[in-house]
């Protein structure tokens, strides 16, 4: 009853209010309207007819997407004249940009482009000869033979992947184009221009200046002498022969690093900028401390040999071993960072980067000691070679020799690939001595009886003569 008299007290002395409303006051008038809201009211319809309004004057301002007209921009001369020499220029001028313009109302077509009385191309001839690839270029069948023919009656030799550079005329009836003119070259110190004129095509011969004095390279051994050599502009094949030649007289392995190589290699250098290498004339090393290596390249018996020109006493040829395939060296003997383990470990032979299915030769004579899979060196091949030499040939994709098989030097065994624990198609080639790898490059080789006297003065003039190649006079 108490609860009852204080609610009817508090009632009574409560004060009355006017009941409080929520929200605002609709404005009245808005363009903004709610779709969603009283569909189909006097609202709704204006809101719906202001959204139609907006797109139809969306649509009005879209852009033109066709394409812009071109124009040659007005630019001072001297700033075209640098734009023009650096190959930089508007499309509507035809700049070299490799891209092409899009036509627009301002392309005219026309009908048939007019032909061009003369075209200028540059080819290369092809395996099947120099006519064919005349022939294919557009030439015309009968004067193609007739090039080919004046080229051989001149003694020229054109091979596979010679540029030639050709001036054909106007279309015959047949759809092929005379030869105007052609220049090929047709040797190291020859170049051959065939040209048309009143009695028909003739050839001129162009003959080429060649320097052949022979080169002269020389350097520090450094920590590998192998990549001081190629640093110093020997190629693969150089180095190789080098390092192959010392081995007949020392412990390549054993170099120092402040010793310093001395080669001489055959030479010829032509007046158009071409420089090939020939074989290796001279080998020699200096030593701190020791006697210096002196190697001359001589003939004797009718073969080219390597003689000790200290002692005039030449190294035997026939009992060194050849490199097994004809190809770059791309890893040496020792410490290397494994491609694959990612650890450092010791490489214990040589790499040779060469192409999947590149041949691959037996290094000396000996007989097959193994032949098939190896683990990590994928598939392998042991050649026994007799004194306690062997030598392995891993990663191979076929072997086409069988254990106890003789071989002899040079005679392929298998084919370059990339089994086993191999990141890519190379050889590694490993020496192995009573079953330990030893170092390739390493390998020392026996020499022969003293040569006949009477070529010593003979010798030691053509090494003065070496020695000086590169030296003032």
């Amino acid at each position: 009853m108490r609860e009852a008299w204080v609610q009817q007290q508090f009632l009574t002395a409560a004060p009355a209010r006017a009941p409080v409303g929520f929200g605002r006051a609709k404005p009245p008038f808005s363009l903004v309207v709610d779709l969603s809201d009283n569909p189909f009211s006097r609202d709704w319809w204006r809101g719906l007819a202001t959204l139609g309004a907006l797109v139809v004057f969306a649509i009005a301002l879209r852009p033109d997407f066709g394409p812009l007209p071109a124009g040659t921009p007005e630019m001072p001369k001297a700033i075209e004249d640098q734009w023009d020499a650096t190959a930089i220029g508007s499309l509507d001028r035809g700049s070299p940009t490799g891209m092409r313009m899009a036509a627009n109302s301002r392309v005219e077509p026309i009908e048939s482009a007019p032909e061009r009385a003369f075209l200028d191309l540059f080819a290369t001839v092809g395996r099947d000869g120099l006519a064919r690839s005349l022939v294919r270029i557009g030439a015309s069948t009968g004067d193609a033979v007739q090039v080919e023919s004046l080229v051989r009656g001149e003694g020229g030799r054109v091979i596979p992947g010679t540029g030639i550079s050709v001036t054909l005329g106007r279309k015959e009836a047949a759809g092929l184009r005379p030869i105007q003119k052609i220049v090929v070259r047709t040797g190291l110190d020859m170049r051959m221009a065939i040209e048309r004129g009143d009695t028909g095509l003739t050839l001129t011969k162009m003959p080429i200046a060649v320097d052949n004095r022979p080169l002269r390279i020389r350097g520090r051994a450094g920590e590998g002498l192998y990549w001081a050599l190629r640093a110093a502009g020997a190629s693969s094949q150089s180095a190789a022969s080098y390092l192959k030649a010392l081995a007949t007289q020392i412990d390549v392995g054993a170099i120092a690093p402040d010793d310093r190589f001395d080669l001489v290699l055959a030479n010829r250098h032509t007046a158009t900028g071409e420089n090939f290498p020939g074989p290796l004339l001279y080998a020699g090393l200096e030593r701190f401390g020791q006697r210096p290596v002196q190697l001359v390249a001589w003939n004797i018996g009718g073969k080219i040999n390597w003689v000790d020109a200290a002692n005039n006493q030449p190294v035997q040829a026939s009992n060194a071993m050849i490199w097994p395939v004809n190809a770059r060296i791309t890893s040496t003997f020792g410490m290397r960072y494994h491609p694959i383990l990612h650890f450092a470990r010791m490489h214990k032979g040589i790499d040779f980067g060469a192409a999947w299915g590149t041949p691959i030769h037996a290094a000396a004579d000996g007989q097959v000691a193994s032949a098939g899979w190896a683990g990590g060196y994928g598939e392998q091949v042991k050649i026994n070679h007799g004194g306690g030499l062997a030598t392995s040939y891993n990663h191979m994709s076929r072997m086409i020799v069988s254990p106890g098989m003789p071989v002899r030097q040079g005679q392929v065994i298998g084919y370059v690939g990339t089994t086993g624990l191999s990141t890519g198609a190379h050889l590694h080639y490993e020496v192995l001595r009573n079953g330990v790898q030893v170092n390739p490059m390493a390998v020392r080789m026996t020499s022969a009886p003293a040569i006949d006297p009477a070529m010593t003065e003979a010798i030691k003039a053509r090494l003065k003569a070496l020695l000086g190649v590169g030296t003032k006079t």
